[in-house]
Parts: structure tokens; C-alpha cells; sequence
């Protein structure tokens, strides 16, 4: 579907200092966004720290996030988890409150065989009548979704339209797209891959870096878009150092640290993931400095 190509953002769930979900801050960063240029909003991924979220508190953050989108661009929102009826009440529920599409993980932790994860998308996506992306992170699940199987589930779901692949193994993202089809929408969620992504075929990206500079990350699928090569290449590499910062520590950390030092939110994360150290954050604003984001 044409309507969720390009890039879209993953949103961080700002926090009050007390630890409560900063439903101001969260506006004026989809706000953001939209003018920004992002193609599509995305939220209860990796970067929103979905795991540290009560279901309670993810059935509220897509309840706000469509309401506040508004319908402008596509959102696309985080509704996997590691049990299974969970993961199914929260897709049916981002359906009743009007998100575009599902995005459902491979469920972590248990490691399930290919068979395992093959009842357990088609139950969810059977379900329900919205589009569903999977999302292939073996990093933080623990087992990788074959292209077979996603094939399998292509042929039997019909609203099954993509992948979130969170794979540095191109050979897997090549036979995803000759197994599933050139128009099944394939998204890097590797930072340094998204331009690779799009040079092999991908639908586009859905990249952490977007929360700091929305307007260079989505302007690499538009130079693509436009036949501008070089101009994309030179944003790849230009985005190279910031992207690689990210990620010195696990995700979301060393991004809250950043958006902190920039005043889009307040800095806070919760246990157990951590803030960088006092010494890491001295380096990231070294990083930002040079991009002139402080």
C-alpha cells in the first residue's frame, strides 16, 4: 500500500519526572513531526519502551496518538508483545480506536519455531480487518522470522502487507522480496540501512534517528523517490555518525539522553533500561553539537 511508504517515525513515550506518560510533550512531538515531513507516525515500537508500558498504558498511547494525528499522515502503531492474547486484545483494540496499521513484533523471550510464529500472526492478523506489519528484530527477540514463513503468511493473510526488518543479513531482506513479492513493503529498522533498504527495494524506514531530525531522515526517501541518488547517498552518510551515537548504548537511552539536551522532552527513562552515563551523555553532546542540535 502506497500509503505507508517513506519514513515513519518511531516515537519515544516522554515521561514526567515522576514517571507518569508526558501526554503534552507527546503532542507537541507528533506535531512536530507532521510539519517536519514524516511520512507516518509510529509509537509502542522498541523506541517507545512498549515493555515498560502497563496494557493499560499502551491502549491509552494509541487512543492518543490517532486522536492526535488526526488522520494526516498514517500511523502505524505497536500492538506485539510477548504473550500472545495480549498481543491480539491490543491489535483488536488500535482497530476499534482507528489505527491505520498494527504493528505486530515477533514475540520475544519465548523463541518460538517457525510454526509457532506462524499460528500466532495468522491468528492475530485473522482477527482483524487493518492492515498488520510484522516486525523482525532477532536482536532483541531471539529468534529471526524466515522469509518462508512470512511468505506463508502473505498467501494466507491478506492484510499481512509488510515487515519492520530490524536485520543487518541482507540475504534475508532480498528473499523476503522475492519470496513475498517486490510489493510487499519492507522497512529498514536499521538506521544505517535505511538507504541500503530502499536501494534494494524497501518500502522505507522506520528509524529512532527521525526523532532528532525528522526532516533529514524522511528527505532520504524523498531524494530516492525523486531519482536524486547522490543527493540520498550524501544524507546516508551525512546521518552516519549521529545514527551510529544512538545506539552506543541500548535503545532508547542514549535518544532520551539527546532529546533531554534539545528540550523536546524531559529525560527520563524507565527501569530497567538506564540513561547513559554522565561521561557517555558529555560524548553524545559533542555529537549533537556538530549536527547543531544544542
Amino acid at each position: 500500500m502506497d500509503k505507508f511508504r517513506g519514513s515513519i517515525v518511531p516515537l519515544v513515550t516522554p515521561f514526567q519526572e515522576n514517571g507518569e506518560i508526558d501526554e503534552a510533550a507527546y503532542k507537541d512531538l507528533i506535531e512536530w513531526q507532521i510539519e517536519s515531513g514524516s511520512h507516518g507516525i509510529s509509537c509502542c515500537g522498541t523506541t517507545g519502551e512498549p515493555s515498560s508500558l502497563s496494557f493499560d498504558e499502551r491502549k491509552y498511547m494509541l487512543e492518543l496518538t490517532v486522536s492526535q494525528v488526526g488522520g494526516r499522515v498514517p500511523t502505524v502503531l505497536g500492538t506485539g508483545s510477548t504473550n500472545h492474547d495480549e498481543t491480539m486484545a491490543l491489535t483488536k483494540h488500535a482497530e476499534k480506536v482507528g489505527v491505520d496499521a498494527a504493528l505486530v513484533i515477533v514475540p520475544y523471550y519465548n523463541k518460538p519455531s517457525q510454526e509457532g510464529l506462524y499460528q500466532h500472526f495468522r491468528e492475530v492478523a485473522d482477527s482483524v480487518e487493518i492492515p498488520v506489519i510484522i516486525y523482525n528484530i532477532p536482536g532483541r527477540t531471539g529468534v529471526n522470522m524466515e522469509p518462508s514463513t512470512m511468505a506463508r503468511l502473505r498467501k494466507s493473510c491478506s492484510n499481512i502487507i509488510g515487515v519492520k526488518e530490524s536485520n543487518k543479513n541482507f540475504e534475508q531482506v532480498s528473499k523476503v522480496l522475492h519470496e513475498c513479492g517486490r510489493d510487499f513493503n519492507v522497512y529498514s529498522g536499521i538506521e544505517l540501512l535505511c538507504y541500503p533498504m530502499l536501494a534494494l527495494g524497501g518500502a522505507g524506514h522506520v528509524s529512532a534517528t527521525a526523532n532528532l531530525l525528522p526532516r533529514e531522515v524522511a528527505d532520504i526517501y524523498n531524494f530516492v523517490e525523486q531519482g536524486k541518488w547522490k543527493e540520498a547517498i550524501d544524507l546516508h552518510y551525512y546521518l552516519l555518525e549521529l545514527n551510529e551515537a544512538l545506539f552506543w548504548e541500548t535503545n532508547p537511552g542514549p535518544l532520551k539522553a539527546s532529546m533531554g539536551m534539545t528540550g523536546k522532552i524531559k529525560p527520563v527513562i524507565r527501569s530497567p533500561l538506564a540513561l547513559p552515563s554522565e561521561d557517555m551523555q558529555g560524548k553524545l553532546r559533542d555529537v549533537l553539537t556538530k549536527y547543531q542540535l544544542v
